[in-house]
This record gives C-alpha cells, sequence and structure tokens, in this order.
C-alpha cells in the first residue's frame, strides 16, 4: 500500500474571484487528509472514508460510480468523498496505462468537509500520489498539482481554480492568477481559525456569484476590486507586515459579503475576532457557512471564537510548508 498525506488551506485574499482569472494567495496549514491506496486483484474500486464529518463508510462498486450508493449521507458529502475519488482514479489510471486496474481506497483527515479548508483538493493530491507510486510512477509535483487541478475542474464542472490543488500539493504560500502559479515568501503568519460545524455548497456558491456578475455590472466590478486587494496584499506578504495583511482581510471579507458568500455565523465569527484585537479576519474558501481566518498573535481571538454563538470549533494553525507527504 501507499499511503500519502496533503495538508488544507486558507485563503489569505481572493476566493471566488480566482475563478473569473483575478489573483488569489492561499496558504497551505497543518491540517491534513491522508490516502492510502493499495491495487486489488479485480477492477473494482472500494472507498472507506473515516472522519470527512461522517461517522465514516464503506462502498465498493466496479469501474465508476453509476449511482450513489445506499448511505445516509448527503449528496453533497458524497460527491466529496466519492467523486473526487473516482476523478483521481481515473488519472491514476491514465499516467500508469492501467486502465483495468482496481484499488482499495481509504481516506482519513482531519479537515471537515465543504467548510473552506481545502478538503476536496487535499484528498484529490494524496489520492493521485498514493494511487501513482502503488502502480510504480511517482509524479512531479507540477505534474501532480495539474493532475489534481483537472480532477477537481472536471468534478466542479469547470469551475474550479488552480489555487487549492497547486497550494495543497506544493504547501506553502502561493499566488494563482490562471494558470500562473507561484510559491511565495510569507512570514511566520498568526494563523486562528474558526469553523461554525457546517458546510456551504461549492457549486451553488460559484454560480450564484456568476449570476450576479451577469445580472449587474458592479457585482463584476466588485470581483476584480477583490483582485486589487489581492495585489496590495501580496505586497504586504512580501513586506511581512501583518498590520496591513489583516486590513486588507477585512476589505476582502465585507466584498465577499457584497457578494451574497457569506452567513451569519461567519459573519458573527468575524466580528468576534475583530473585536478580540485580530489585525484582519475574513471567511476563508466558498462561503455559505464554514470557516473563517484571522490574524493574531494573541490567545485573544481563539478565546473569544470559544464563547462565540455558532462556532463549533477554534485553533491555531501553522503555515505547512511542506505539501504532499510521501508516508510509505
Amino acid at each position: 500500500m501507499a499511503v500519502s498525506s496533503a495538508p488544507g488551506k486558507v485563503y489569505l485574499f481572493g476566493e471566488h474571484a480566482v475563478v473569473y482569472g483575478e489573483p488569489a494567495v492561499p496558504c497551505a496549514i497543518e491540517v491534513r487528509a491522508q490516502v492510502g491506496v493499495e491495487q486489488r486483484s479485480d477492477s473494482k474500486l472500494r472507498i472507506h472514508a473515516e472522519d470527512l464529518s461522517l461517522d465514516g463508510f464503506t462502498v465498493e462498486y466496479g469501474g465508476t460510480a453509476g449511482s450513489p450508493p445506499d448511505v445516509d449521507v448527503s449528496e453533497s458529502l458524497l460527491t466529496a468523498a466519492m467523486g473526487y475519488v473516482d476523478v483521481a482514479i481515473e488519472h491514476v489510471r491514465d499516467v500508469t496505462g492501467e486502465e483495468d486496474v482496481g484499488f482499495d481506497v481509504t481516506i482519513e483527515s482531519d479537515i471537515p468537509l465543504g467548510a473552506g479548508l481545502g478538503s476536496s483538493a487535499a484528498v484529490v493530491v494524496a489520492a493521485i500520489d498514493a494511487g501513482t507510486r502503488e502502480l510504480g510512477t511517482t509524479l512531479e509535483i507540477d505534474e501532480l498539482a495539474e493532475r489534481a487541478y483537472q480532477t477537481e475542474s472536471a468534478v466542479q464542472s469547470g469551475e474550479a481554480s488552480r489555487a487549492d490543488t497547486f497550494c495543497s500539493a506544493t504547501g506553502g504560500a502561493v499566488r494563482v492568477e490562471g494558470d500562473d502559479c507561484r510559491t511565495l515568501d510569507a512570514p511566520d503568519l498568526p494563523i486562528v481559525v474558526g469553523f461554525d460545524g457546517g458546510a456551504g455548497d461549492t457549486g451553488q456558491l460559484v454560480a450564484g456569484v456568476r449570476s450576479l456578475r451577469e445580472e449587474y455590472s458592479f457585482a463584476s466590478d466588485t470581483v476584480e476590486a477583490i483582485g486589487d486587494i489581492v495585489r496590495k496584499g501580496e505586497r504586504a506578504l512580501e513586506r511581512g507586515d501583518i498590520e496591513e495583511l489583516g486590513r486588507l482581510m477585512n476589505f476582502n471579507h465585507g466584498l465577499l459579503g457584497a457578494l451574497g458568500v457569506s452567513s451569519r455565523s461567519l459573519d458573527s465569527m468575524v466580528w468576534a475576532a475583530r473585536n478580540a484585537g485580530a489585525h484582519g479576519a475574513k471567511l476563508t474558501g466558498a462561503g455559505g457557512g464554514g470557516c473563517i481566518v484571522a490574524l493574531d498573535p494573541s490567545d485573544e481571538t481563539e478565546t473569544a471564537l470559544s464563547y462565540t454563538p455558532g462556532c463549533r470549533d477554534a485553533f491555531r494553525a501553522e503555515l505547512a510548508e511542506t505539501g504532499v507527504r510521501r508516508l510509505e
């Protein structure tokens, strides 16, 4: 069996706008998904998921999933737990030329599904890496990131960006603008994450922003304004100016709220962090529920979030300097 892990991420700036060619700056954090892949003697695919915000389940089927299995979880969670793995395994077969090979795939994750921390990207990166290595092929990081992006794009009907998968594959802070992906030097960021226990529907949220842009020109201007914030934020990151990063994060959250992708629980956590003295706070990921990210070197924000109604968990997150890790 080959085993790989890949980190989740938070967005300092740029989610949603990155879909329209604007830049984004996500950072990998040390919460990880681990995927083990073992070749079978037949062509079936068996997926066993642990954690993933579920009680865990196992499904087995031939080839690809023609219909969802009979398990008691929502369709969106099934897509996250199975659909991404299905397409990732297709890439493994394509890379290795082993079209009829089957696998047992085991997923363990510390990253909640749909919370804006890049759970699907981490699972896809780790699955492709472990699957190809199980068949004797080790991908370069750039190709791994590209294959992972193609997987997310297929599952998300072409609405994915390269940001999540590139960040998860490479680690650290990265800048993504269209097809241009690069790593950035980043200081030791005092990252605090608040989680409301919920999950947004990425597809619906992305579609909602697209509809706004088509209906209102000022919504398109809002997306471009987020791109301007990202460019200023990139320069502040290079200078190590945490206070400026925080101010720009606050602007970014306001614009995301204007695009309709925040929620009452996310706004409550953002304001709790700001009132506790955080340099800045914003939602991270698609929105609609899930997580916020704040910058605060003190314990005040984590403490304030732990007492905020609607916040289920709050924790400090270290920057993950390494992306994919090959464990076995």
